[in-house]
């Protein structure tokens, strides 16, 4: 069976924070003193970014639990739907091992760059670009208290957003649509990155165009 692309529909915008992100990289370089958790950096230039992996995931996963898509398993984990005609499927694709349930995802997420322009948002930062933030376990049977320290994206901080998405012949463009805009006003009220019920990675989420722009070949 044919298929054809009907048209691309890119999307930019900023996201800004509103907490501190933590979106975890390599601790191959440990500094004495310094954070016992880093954040994911660009190795050439060394500035953070978000991961087209980690916005996209989150999104999907948001809009599966909003749809009811995902299921649980015996051992009590949540898998994702198979089903290629649920809302999640029908944007962000699905893996089943079944050539019917079986469908590529329709939308492409860029790592998102973080924006360096005003050279004066970043001059009181811990380290390039970043925070240090320690935090303090405290273990319920003795009180011990056990120190840790996380490196952060600081607030205020903003990254450049950029997503394709992919609109074939026959299928609901304003579907996909508004999909991708529900998985955004989702993930404005939840958290991208780690530790957010501890009030880390607070989003705010700008399209420059609200639609899109439409590319067609």
């Amino acid at each position: 069976m044919s298929i054809k692309l009907n048209k691309k529909i890119i999307y930019t915008g900023t996201i800004t924070l509103k907490t501190g992100l933590h979106i975890g990289g390599t601790n191959a370089a440990l500094n004495i003193g310094g954070p016992d958790k880093f954040v994911i950096r660009n190795p050439i230039n060394n500035k953070p970014y978000i991961p087209g992996s980690s916005l996209k995931g989150k999104m999907r996963s948001l809009i599966e639990l909003y749809y009811g898509c995902a299921t649980i398993n015996k051992k009590r984990e949540a898998v994702a739907s198979e089903d290629p005609a649920s809302k999640s499927g029908y944007l962000f694709g699905t893996a089943g091992k079944e050539d019917d349930k079986k469908r590529a995802s329709r939308l492409i997420v860029r790592d998102a760059e973080l924006d360096v322009s005003d050279e004066n948002k970043f001059s009181n930062t811990d380290l390039p670009y970043t925070e240090s933030k320690t935090e303090v376990n405290i273990d319920r049977i003795t009180a011990k208290a056990n120190p840790r320290t996380y490196e952060r994206v600081p607030a205020e901080a903003q990254f450049k957003l950029n997503m394709v998405l992919n609109v074939f012949e026959g299928e609901d463009e304003q579907q996909l649509k508004d999909t991708l805009k529900q998985a955004i006003k989702l993930l404005e009220d939840d958290y991208l990155g780690g530790n957010g019920s501890r009030g880390y990675g607070q989003v705010e989420i700008k399209l420059d165009k609200e639609d899109g722009e439409d590319k067609t070949y």
